[in-house]
């Protein structure tokens, strides 16, 4: 085992290494500019298509709005508590701004992957709608590209059971342990059961629990942290002048803090940020294929707005918590430092808004992540895969509230960026189709109009 780790360690170091990073930015800021910033010109047309999204636009299993939902429910995760947190302690405050340096290139990539998503979905023999990077590789690039499709869905399939369930199931039944003396294993049969009742109606039922939980935990969370960052308002300025400075500065060892070099601020930023929102995994657009809408664009420009809210939002708040408070350098990583920002604050409630957060988050994540993996089993082994999956996803929850998953962090967090590399791939490849289906819908103003009035 320690050699299979050690073996697993060193292809990780590679596949989240420079050229792997490189390839995310590089492959956002390529879309960017042949999208001639439309991700960031058209945000409000964004969030008008996310609200005029609450209701069935045309073909498709669910909403718009609900889609969205589905995929917020899988990214706004551990990611935005503990990833951040853990993004600051390894690379210091420099971190944060190549987070939103990969968000914003980010938003760019989710538009496209959804774009793609739609425009190549499929129907299946029980009328839902399939689709994401397996369905835009197979009909957009063709036959000689199988492999790839193959690929991603094998990556998909067993990153899911790490990074969107033991792992989720894991943090969850730590913070409840931590704040409120629960089991490790009650917390596991609780999860199991209410994801249980959930995944048996399917996306549908996924999208509506969804839709209900996401803006509430959202509400809870940020609204902590903006009650924060209120109470010590004088430190902002400070904090985003520490930010800017050590993106391209070298920070110096502080405290409990052994200092970072500006390629640590850029890698764990850049990670961490992918790890967040998930720009350029393919999970997201699976997702959105199964929205009520026959239209590319406006799918893709909800899309884009979740990163926006993921990262830019989110993320944010938790590192600028973490900052203002001037817990950043006491050596304390992961969502431990997190709680120790809120709670430094706010004694006596800070901490349960992280173990709230955290649990509504990584719960929310298992139900996100069961629709990807799902997809992905479907699309490997056909419709009777389905079945199968979801008892196998339910019965994964308790092993993964009892066990130790540090080998497994490890093994979903390579798989990963190996889902990301065919998926980002055939975006390059695929690049063309979406420069033109955007600039066909944008260059007929009558419909952008009567879009953004309806």
């Amino acid at each position: 085992m320690e050699q299979i780790t050690a073996w697993i360690n060193v292809l990780n170091g590679w596949v989240w290494g420079p050229p792997m990073l490189i390839l995310i930015l590089g492959v956002g800021f390529f879309l960017m500019l042949g999208l001639r910033l439309i991700p960031l010109i058209k945000l409000g047309f964004g969030f008008r298509m996310l609200w005029r999204g609450r209701v069935k636009q045309g073909d498709g299993d669910i909403p718009p709005y609900h889609a969205l939902m589905t995929v917020l429910s899988a990214t706004v995760g551990t990611g935005n508590i503990a990833g951040v947190a853990t993004a600051i302690f390894l690379g210091g405050p420099g971190a944060l701004f190549w987070m939103w340096c990969t968000a914003l290139v980010g938003m760019a990539t989710k538009y496209a992957e959804a774009v793609l998503a739609m425009h190549y979905r499929e129907v299946d023999g029980k009328g839902r709608h399939l689709g994401g990077p397996m369905y835009y590789i197979k009909q957009g690039l063709g036959q000689k590209w199988l492999w790839m499709a193959t690929a991603f869905a094998i990556f998909g399939v067993l990153a899911g059971f790490g990074i969107g369930n033991t792992v989720q199931a894991n943090s969850v039944a730590h913070a409840t342990h931590d704040a409120f003396g629960v089991p490790f294993w009650i917390t596991g049969v609780v999860m199991a059961v209410l994801a249980g009742l959930v995944l048996l109606g399917g996306i549908k039922r996924i999208g509506e629990v969804s839709a209900a939980l996401v803006p509430l935990m959202a509400i809870i969370y940020v609204s902590g942290g903006l009650v924060v960052l209120a109470l010590n308002s004088d430190q902002i300025m400070p904090a985003l002048h520490l930010v800017f400075t050590q993106a391209f500065n070298p920070t110096a060892a502080t405290g409990g803090f052994a200092g970072a070099t500006v390629a640590a601020a850029i890698q764990y930023g850049v990670a961490r940020g992918v790890f967040s929102n998930e720009a350029g995994l393919g999970s997201a657009p699976i997702a959105h294929a199964a929205a009520q809408s026959n239209d590319p664009i406006a799918q893709g420009a909800v899309a884009m707005v979740g990163t926006f809210i993921d990262t830019l939002v989110i993320c944010s708040i938790t590192g600028l918590v973490i900052l203002v408070t001037g817990v950043w350098d006491s050596g304390v990583t992961g969502a431990a430092l997190s709680s120790q920002a809120f709670e430094s604050a706010l004694p006596g409630v800070g901490a349960y808004i992280v173990a709230i957060g955290l649990m509504l988050f990584a719960y929310t994540t298992t139900l996100g992540w069961s629709v990807y993996g799902e997809r992905c089993a479907q699309y490997l082994l056909g419709d009777r895969a389905v079945l199968p999956f979801r008892v196998l996803w339910v019965l994964a929850l308790p092993i993964g509230a009892i066990a130790q998953l540090d080998f497994i962090w490890l093994v979903a967090d390579t798989l990963n960026a190996l889902m990301a590399l065919p998926n980002l791939i055939a975006l390059l490849l695929l690049s063309p189709v979406v420069f033109r289906l955007t600039r066909d819908y944008f260059a007929r103003p009558r419909l952008e109009s009567s879009a953004e009035e309806a």
